[in-house]
């Protein structure tokens, strides 16, 4: 049975998966395929936006090699952030005993 960290690394595996290839490398996220990733499974994320281009600025900085697309990797530089931003803004909020 996976351990609950192994069911974590499954499901981003699974979720850029369900993304990459849509339209060609299935190695990859296309602009298209990022936008569709980041409009379906961080919707609360890009609802929140102000600037339309954010996502758009967003895809540049996190494709390293600038090729256009995502890799795994640089998919993964994304998912890191997030979960930083998210601790990091758990810890301001709780007090220290």
């Amino acid at each position: 049975m996976p351990t609950e960290t192994e069911r974590c690394i499954e499901s981003l595996l699974a979720v850029f998966q369900r993304y990459a290839g849509r339209e060609g490398d299935n190695c990859t996220l296309s602009k298209r395929e990022f936008l569709a990733f980041m409009n379906t499974e961080l919707a609360a994320f890009t609802k929140n936006q102000k600037d339309p281009g954010v996502v758009d600025r967003m895809m540049k900085k996190l494709d390293l090699n600038s090729d256009g697309q995502l890799d795994f990797q640089e998919f993964l530089n994304l998912i890191g952030g997030i979960a930083v931003a998210c601790h990091d803004s758990l810890l301001v909020r709780t007090p220290r005993p």
